[in-house]
């Protein structure tokens, strides 16, 4: 299995959706006119309370129940099992120093900050076949984003669970990502949380994205607890600030709120699933983001930059991904700008799908 990634290669940036007020700046165009949908994050974030004063004053606490409130919410063993961290970002960068130097197999596209993360620790990375559900027989560990991003691709628990078994007869260990999982209906999630008492079985959890709280820098990793402390040493105290736990354990106790969005974002979703089709494209679609695959991507997101609205390129294969339009204005301008984008670029030679 050929290798992908250079250990001793430079560190370079990650590009990531939310920027933009670089496009604001290249197009020219008032940051406070664009629509931003080049992230995943739900637009219609959770109202949270007002911060109690005590919540700036003091220092978190980990005997607040913040850990054990996360662990009900994602069906994780107990409390022992669920670290806060400052968004999984922290865990991603980690993590990977934790585990035993080995090749580290991960999907072509996906999250971008796995493979520089692993790199930086020594580990070498080898290609992931999500689509054939295999894992090659010369990886260690395994990273999944599940469902991916930016693909949509969406693996069942017994597929993962096969894999970890793999991986731990090889003393290795299975990374899931579930940032995105929150916003499916529990019927179709496969989520591996309840899962995380097994040795070599990582979780990781982002409520910034179903609940719309990306600003409060919060996640959690759910592994056995052994693991959890070596990544609590490695991270320090006071990851997650006290207005970030207030914030993320209204959410977490809000059921209510929480069918609602589920239901709303799945109209939301077949919404822009079927505009897209209408305009020739063949999207792979979650509740929060739709993605596709098409020669003419860079010239498309740029006819609709010019149009001030922000969507998110990828270059193998060329390729876009749209979130959420925030407000019904929005859809009709998004509506429109699509409409006019096509138009300017002309039609493809061939659609991938």
């Amino acid at each position: 299995m050929a290798e992908r990634t250079n250990p001793s290669a430079p560190p370079r940036l990650v590009a990531h959706g939310g920027n933009l007020h670089e496009a604001a700046r290249r197009y020219g165009i008032a940051w406070e006119t664009w629509i931003d949908l080049s992230t995943g994050i739900n637009p219609h974030g959770y109202p949270v309370p007002p911060v109690p004063a005590a919540a700036w004053r003091r220092l978190p606490e980990d005997g607040d129940g913040f850990a054990a409130r996360a662990a009900r919410y994602y069906g994780a063993p107990d409390a022992a099992h669920v670290l806060p961290v400052a968004g999984s970002q922290a865990a991603i960068r980690a993590l990977p120093a934790l585990l035993p130097r080995a090749r580290v197999a991960l999907a072509p596209l996906t999250y971008g900050e796995y493979a520089p993360a692993f790199a930086r620790a020594g580990h070498a990375i080898v290609t992931l076949d999500v689509t054939g559900e295999t894992l090659p027989d010369d990886a260690t560990h395994a990273v999944l984003v599940n469902p991916n991003n930016p693909t949509a691709t969406h693996l069942d628990a017994r597929t993962l669970l096969r894999w970890h078994a793999q991986l731990a007869a090889r003393g290795g260990t299975l990374i899931v990502d579930e940032a995105f999982a929150d916003a499916f209906a529990p019927a179709h999630s496969a989520s591996l949380a309840r899962e995380v008492a097994r040795e070599g079985l990582v979780v990781l959890r982002s409520p910034g994205k179903f609940f719309g709280l990306a600003g409060a820098r919060c996640g959690f990793a759910l592994a056995q607890p052994a693991l959890l402390d070596a990544l609590r040493a490695a991270l320090g105290a006071w990851t997650v600030s006290g207005p970030a736990r207030h914030a993320v354990s209204h959410a977490f106790d809000d059921t209510a709120w929480q069918s609602a969005m589920r239901t709303q974002l799945a109209h939301e979703s077949a919404r822009l699933d079927a505009l897209l089709r209408e305009h020739g494209f063949a999207p792979h679609t979650t509740p929060l983001f739709a993605w596709i695959v098409d020669t003419r991507a860079p010239a498309l997101q740029d006819a609709l930059a010019q149009r001030a609205v922000w969507t998110r390129r990828f270059d193998a294969p060329a390729s876009l991904r749209f979130g959420l339009p925030a407000t019904q204005a929005e859809w009709q301008r998004f509506e429109i700008a699509l409409a006019d984008a096509v138009r300017a670029i002309g039609p493809a030679a061939a659609h991938a799908s």
